[in-house]
């Protein structure tokens, strides 16, 4: 599959629950997450072009006192997990508030998995 993300991804390292808004059903996790969109890791598969509105639980944050934020997205790919009991979804948001996009910067910047090699003595202390 050819890359047209626009945004490099951001690996969470946080629990968070992504509903269908309306259907009201569990969707999945947040696996990563741009101020573009997100990936979620649930236990069925969606159809590419469906279009749904995601509630996003959101994790503790500093300063930011909203419990959910929801966004209208729509799925942009479906995939088998690694492990076969999941699908991994790609949604691409449609609309992205200013305080919408002020949220998902503050979960990157609290959550996101840092790959940062730690500076360590070559020789023991």
């Amino acid at each position: 599959m050819r890359e047209r993300r626009k945004e490099q991804r951001k690996t969470l390292m946080a629990y968070t629950q992504v509903f269908d808004l309306y259907g009201g059903y569990l969707l999945g996790y947040l696996g990563d997450l741009t101020q573009m969109g997100a990936m979620v890791i649930g236990e069925k598969a969606i159809d590419e072009n469906v279009e749904l509105t995601l509630a996003i639980e959101l994790p503790d944050l500093p300063k930011i006192a909203a419990t959910r934020i929801t966004i209208p997205a729509r799925a942009a790919w479906c995939q088998e997990d690694l492990s076969p009991e999941y699908f991994n979804v790609g949604f691409e948001f449609k609309k992205v508030d200013d305080d919408q996009k002020r949220v998902i910067q503050a979960i990157i910047d609290q959550y996101e998995f840092r790959r940062d090699t730690p500076k360590y003595n070559s020789k023991p202390s």
